[in-house]
């Protein structure tokens, strides 16, 4: 199983980075598996601590995918690194091993600590929608244009028909990049 979340990790001089992740399940730990290069990688391998936070507002993950990382954060309750404020729920994480690879290392780590901070209020159409379009957008270097065209103009119909005001900004934001990133690829 993966889940979805935005991991925080922290610098040895002590600055967050905000990033979306599929955390993969593992027994009752987690794995992250950032790629190389990335600033989650050298966080993660100069500080071995990072926070799973879950969400609904799916604005964080879309904003990370388009230069939108400045989102409130407050300490985390037993580890040094921070936490988004506005978090439903989240996981403090320490690095118990890592599998090195050339590519994609994976780091396993256990839970520190949990917390929830707020209910689920059920699922919509439209965020599941951002989620699918941030994964290809965080791939357009690799898929074909046409695939992904396609596979937007499908999610296009979930956001129209069940999109609040903040889905539909997320879309907006990642629909922009993708039309920037294909101008500057003249493709």
């Amino acid at each position: 199983m993966i889940r979805e979340a935005i991991i925080t990790t922290v610098s040895p001089a002590g600055k967050v980075h905000v990033a979306p992740f599929g955390l993969i399940a593992e027994g009752n730990r987690w794995v992250i598996a950032p790629f190389r290069p990335s600033t989650t990688l050298d966080n993660l391998i100069a500080v071995p601590y990072a926070v799973a936070n879950f969400t609904d507002d799916v604005r964080l993950f879309a904003g990370c995918l388009t230069g939108r990382r400045d989102w409130p954060l407050v300490p985390a309750s037993k580890i040094a690194v921070s936490r988004i404020a506005d978090a439903l729920a989240h996981a403090e994480l320490a690095v118990e091993k890592v599998a090195e690879d050339a590519a994609r290392p994976r780091f396993v780590c256990g839970i520190v600590h949990e917390e929830t901070h707020a209910p689920f209020g059920g699922f919509n159409r439209a965020k599941a929608a951002v989620i699918e379009a941030c994964i290809l957008l965080s791939r357009l270097h690799m898929l074909p244009r046409q695939k992904v065209e396609q596979e937007l103009a499908y999610l296009t119909i979930s956001v129209e028909k069940t999109a609040g005001p903040e889905e539909a900004q997320a879309w907006s934001w990642l629909m922009d990049e993708v039309k920037a990133r294909y101008a500057t690829a003249g493709s």
